[in-house]
């Protein structure tokens, strides 16, 4: 959900050829697949294109690839930064971390949850969030 809101901000913006985006997960469960029925059905309300998105592994070569890898919780965060201890200098956040007094620290996993309008909320607002930040730090602000 977040690469396909992330994507479609920047594509908003003109300026999706500033950026590389790509979503992995720290398992392999889903690998290869289209992402969830329910955040289909909420990206085609939003009207945001998932199209050619599938599931893949985060790797140690994607600490070297990315500026940022962003996370969706505390556990996550854990889980990355073993990995990273093997490869690269790519910042680990978590997605809320760069919303001004989120009402969330987390964002909770839809699929477990079956909460993908809230899902939906937080990751826009984190999105935004980063997409500011990240418009900043190049001005050098």
């Amino acid at each position: 959900m977040a690469e396909a809101i992330f994507r479609d901000l920047v594509k908003k913006e003109g300026i999706s050829d500033q950026f590389k985006i790509d979503s992995a997960g720290i398992g392999a469960w889903h690998v290869d697949l289209p992402p969830h029925e329910g955040t289909r059905k909420m990206l085609d309300e939003k009207r945001i294109s998932y199209q050619g998105m599938k599931a893949r592994q985060v790797t140690p070569e994607d600490f070297h690839t990315f500026d940022y890898i962003i996370a969706m919780d505390e556990q996550n965060i854990r889980d990355l930064n073993e990995v990273q201890t093997l490869a690269g200098d790519a910042k680990v956040s978590k997605l809320m971390d760069f919303v001004p007094s989120p009402r969330e620290q987390n964002v909770p996993d839809p699929y477990f949850t079956k909460r993908f309008d809230y899902t939906y909320q937080l990751v826009e607002r984190g999105c935004e969030a980063l997409l500011e930040t990240i418009k900043n730090e190049q001005k050098g602000v």
